[in-house]
Parts: C-alpha cells; structure tokens; sequence
C-alpha cells in the first residue's frame, strides 16, 4: 500500500507541475494530494516535497492553518470558470457535458472558496 501511495503522489506532483504551465489542470490540489499520499507512503518523501523552495511553502501553509491566500482564491477561481467555459463553449457538444462541466465548475469553486482565507 506504501508503494501505491508513492507512484500515485509522484504522478499527482507531475500532474501539479504540468497544471503550472497549462491552466485546464489545477496545481494546488495535486500538490496537497501529492504531499497527503506522500505522507502515508514515505514520510522521506513528504518531507522531500515541503523543502521544494517553490512548491514546499503553499503545502506547509495550507497544511498548518488550512487556509488559502485570497490572491490564490481569486486567480484558482477565475483560471478554472475560464476553462470550463472554454471547453462548454467550443470542447463539449452534448447539453448534458456543458451541464455537467458547469455543475462541477460551481461545486469546485464553492469547495475552493469555502476553505478560510489566509491573510
């Protein structure tokens, strides 16, 4: 199960860092879940990722207040409605797709904008 955890953290973290150039795939969410499962499969691992200069410091501070800045709220919010209404307008031809795209933009940024925000 250790072993599970640690392939599946390091394709989450290349996922994370591919979702830093293109702005279809979220960073931070692949990022905390890379350092979650790094923690149950090697704590060598986890403690590897939190050291990154750029990468560690949004995983300790969403980790130790569990709390996001507003710059990262808005620019998160904004990156993802962008997306999905480029891909409702020219990606997805079935209603029930744009629908559901639009049902799971809302919910996201509402999980997004529930957590407290950092000041």
């Amino acid at each position: 199960m250790k072993q599970l955890c640690v392939v599946l953290g390091f394709v989450s973290l290349g996922l994370g860092l591919v979702g830093i150039a293109l702005p279809l795939l979220p960073t931070t969410p692949f990022l905390l879940l890379s350092a979650w499962l790094f923690l149950k499969g090697s704590p060598r691992l986890h403690a590897w990722l939190l050291s990154r200069p750029r990468l560690g410091g949004y995983i300790k501070e969403f980790q130790e207040s569990r709390a996001i800045p507003l710059r990262a709220k808005i620019i998160a919010v904004v990156m993802m409605a962008l997306s999905m209404a480029a891909c409702v307008v020219f990606v997805a031809d079935a209603v029930w797709l744009k629908v559901l795209l639009l049902l799971a933009t809302v919910l996201i940024a509402w999980h997004i904008l529930s957590y407290k925000t950092l000041k």
